[in-house]
C-alpha cells in the first residue's frame, strides 16, 4: 500500500522518467532501503512539492520555516550517531517535547531507535532533505558520528591508527569507528563538495579544517573537542602519503592514491611545521578528461586557441599568477594534440595529471634533473610537442627557443600579470629580444572566475556612473546578474569556474617592436591595435552572457586598488 502511494505521488511530481521511478522504488524495496531517500537522492521528484503532498496524504506536520542553528545543550543530549545515521535534526521549541525534523517520516527503524534511546516526548515534523543535511553538517561537524564513537570507545593516540589499511577506498564501508574512517569522511565530503584543496590547520585550542571550493576557502564545521584527535588525524594523513610520522620539524611532500566509486583520485600532500603543530594541505587531483568544454571558452577564443595549437612549431606561453588554471589549460591543449602520430614529452614539477600516451618527466633537483637538463635529453628523443612546466631561468628559456626554431611546438608558463608582460619577463631573465620575436607565437594570459549558479542567479541593476568607472559597456547594463545562494551551490551563488583569456598573437608588426626592444606600453598598444581582447573585456563578455558577475571580473583583473562600493 505504501509503495503504491509513494509511486503515485512521485509520478505526480516527477522530475524524471516514470519507468525509472518505478524501477528505483522496486530496487529500494528489495534492498530494504529508504524509498523516500532513494527518490530524493536521485532527484527523481520535485522535492518540496513531493514532501508537501506526502504530508497531506499521511496527515503529517510540515516545518514551515528555516532550520534554527544547533543548540549546544541539545547537541550533547541528542548524539551524532542518532542524528547522522537516521538523518534527523533535533529542534527544541519548548520544555514539553523535542521536535525532530525528518524528510523520511516512513522510516520506522529511525522512530523506534530514537524513541528507545531518548527518554522524553517527541514530535515529528517533515522538512526538506537538503535543509536537514546542511543543518546536520553545520551542527555536528564533518565526521561527527565517527568522532563521537572514537572518544566513547577509547583514548586517542597513535595506536588508534589502523596501519593495516593500505588501499584508500573512500566509498567502502567504514564499519569500525577509527581515525581511518574519520579521515576518509573528511576527504569524501571534500570531493562531494567539489573541493580542490583540504587544509588541516592546528590552532591554539582547536583544529581547523577548510575546503577550497571554486577558488575560495570555506571553513568546515567540526565536532567539539576535535583538538584531541589532532595528532592522530595528522599522523594518519602522513601515513597515507608515505611521509615520516616521526618528523615534525621539517616540511614534507607526498602523494596519496584514492578511489571513490571506482574513480581514481591523486592527492598531493604537503606538511608544514608551525608553532601550534603541523599543518597539512591536500591538493585533490581528479583524473578526468581534459577538453575545451571544461574551460568555458567563448567560440572566438576557442577558435583562436585551436589555430595556435595546430601550428607545426613555435612557443605558446601561458601567463598568470599561481592558481589561475594554467596547468589545466596546458593539459587540455596536450590532450587535443595527443594522437598516435605525435610524440609528446613533458617536463613538470611535479607531474599533476598522468596523460596516457604522453612521456612525462618529473623534475628532481636532488639528482640534478632540472628543466634545462631534462630538455637537452628530450631534444635527442625525437619529440613533436614539448611541454615545460615553467620557464624559470634563461638556460631553460633558451633551450626551449632553440627547440621551437628547429621545428618543435613548445608549451610553457610564466608568472606575469598580463599577456604582454610575458615579453618583458623573457627579456628580463636574459633572452635576446630578437629570439623572443622569432620563436614565440602567442602569449596567453589567464584568470579563473566563478560561474553563477543557474538555479538561483537574479538580475541586478548598477548605477551608470559605477559601470562607467569600471569600464563596463553601458548598452548592456540590463544583462547583469548577481549571485543569490541556494542549497545546490552551498548558498554561495556560484557553481564551478570558467577561464578568462587575453591572447596576444605575435604578429609581424609586433615582432618588429619586440626585436627593437620597445617598452611594454608600446607593445601593449600595438597588441590591442592588432586585435587583442583584454582580460577585462573577455570578462565583460561573460557578464553579458550571464555566466559570471561584475565583482568576479574585477576581483581577478584589477591591476590596482579598485572598489566596488557604489
Amino acid at each position: 500500500m505504501v509503495l503504491e502511494t509513494l509511486e503515485s505521488l512521485a509520478l505526480e511530481t516527477r522530475a524524471g522518467d516514470g519507468a525509472l521511478i518505478t524501477r528505483i522504488l522496486t530496487e529500494a524495496t528489495e534492498q530494504q532501503e529508504s524509498l523516500i531517500g532513494a527518490l530524493l537522492e536521485k532527484q527523481l521528484v520535485a522535492e518540496t512539492e513531493f514532501l508537501h503532498r506526502l504530508c497531506g496524504q499521511f496527515q503529517l506536520p510540515w516545518w514551515n520555516s528555516a532550520l534554527p542553528p544547533m543548540d549546544e545543550k541539545l547537541r550533547a543530549k541528542f548524539p551524532a550517531r542518532l542524528a547522522l545515521r537516521h538523518q534527523v535534526y533535533p529542534v527544541r521549541l519548548n520544555e514539553m517535547e523535542l521536535h525532530l525534523l525528518t524528510y523520511d517520516p516512513l522510516n520506522l527503524l529511525a522512530r523506534q531507535t530514537i524513541t528507545r534511546d531518548i527518554d522524553e516526548p517527541i514530535a515529528w515534523c517533515v522538512a526538506p532533505r537538503r535543509a536537514i543535511l546542511a543543518a546536520l553538517r553545520s551542527g555536528y561537524g564533518v565526521g561527527a558520528e565517527t568522532f563521537d564513537a572514537i572518544l566513547a570507545g577509547r583514548d586517542v593516540d597513535d595506536a588508534a591508527l589502523d596501519l593495516r589499511q593500505e588501499v584508500n577506498v573512500l566509498d567502502g564501508d567504514d564499519a569500525e569507528a577509527s581515525v581511518v574512517s574519520f579521515v576518509n569522511q573528511i576527504m569524501r565530503e571534500a570531493l562531494d563538495e567539489r573541493a580542490t584543496d583540504i587544509h588541516v590547520e592546528p590552532l591554539e585550542d582547536d583544529l581547523q579544517i577548510r575546503y577550497r571550493i571554486d577558488g575560495v576557502l570555506h571553513e568546515v564545521p567540526v565536532p567539539p573537542n576535535i583538538k584531541r584527535l589532532q595528532a592522530a588525524v595528522i599522523s594518519r594523513i602522513k601515513i597515507m602519503a608515505h611521509l615520516d610520522i616521526a618528523e615534525h620539524r621539517l616540511p614534507q611532500d607526498g602523494r596519496i592514491n584514492l578511489e571513490l566509486e571506482g574513480h581514481p583520485i591523486d592527492v598531493r600532500v604537503a606538511s608544514i611545521p608551525s608553532v601550534t603543530g603541523e599543518s597539512i594541505s591536500l591538493r585533490l587531483l581528479s583524473r578526468h578528461r581534459f577538453d575545451f568544454a571544461q574551460l568555458g571558452l567563448t567560440p572566438e577564443t576557442e577558435k583562436t586557441i585551436r589555430d595556435l595549437i595546430a601550428l607545426p612549431n613555435g612557443i605558446i606561453l601561458l601567463t598568470g599568477p599561481t592558481g589561475c588554471g594554467k596547468s589545466t589549460s596546458l593539459y587540455t591543449f596536450l590532450s587535443m594534440l595527443n594522437t598516435k602520430q605525435r610524440r609528446i614529452v613533458t617536463v613538470e614539477d611535479p607531474v599533476e595529471h598522468k596523460l596516457p600516451g604522453v612521456v612525462q618527466i618529473a623534475v628532481k633537483a636532488d639528482i640534478n634533473l632540472t628543466f634545462a637538463t631534462a630538455l637537452r635529453s628530450i631534444l635527442r628523443g625525437d619529440p613533436n610537442v614539448i611541454m615545460i612546466g615553467e620557464m624559470r631561468d634563461a638556460e631553460t628559456a633558451i633551450i626551449a627557443i632553440q627547440a621551437a626554431l628547429t621545428g618543435h611546438l613548445v608549451f610553457s608558463t610564466l608568472h606575469t600579470n598580463d599577456a604582454v608582460g610575458g615579453i618583458t619577463r623573457l627579456v628580463n631573465i636574459g633572452v635576446e629580444p630578437f629570439l623572443v620575436s622569432d620563436s614565440v607565437r602567442a602569449f596567453l594570459a589567464q584568470r579563473l572566475v566563478r560561474v553563477l549558479c543557474p538555479h538561483c542567479k537574479r538580475p541586478v541593476e548598477h548605477p551608470p556612473a559605477f559601470l562607467q568607472q569600471i569600464g563596463f559597456p553601458l548598452e548592456h547594463a540590463d544583462k547583469i546578474f548577481a549571485p543569490v545562494g541556494c542549497e545546490r551551490c552551498r548558498h554561495t551563488g556560484y557553481q564551478g569556474r570558467s577561464a578568462l583569456f587575453e591572447i596576444c598573437l605575435v604578429t609581424p608588426a609586433l615582432q618588429e617592436l619586440i626585436a627593437a626592444g620597445k617598452s611594454s606600453e608600446i607593445l601593449r598598444a600595438k597588441a590591442l591595435q592588432e586585435g587583442m581582447v583584454p582580460l577585462r573585456q573577455d570578462g565583460w563578455n561573460r557578464v553579458i552572457a550571464g555566466t559570471t558577475t561584475i565583482e568576479e571580473v574585477v576581483r581577478v583583473t584589477a591591476s590596482k586598488a579598485e572598489t566596488l562600493d557604489e
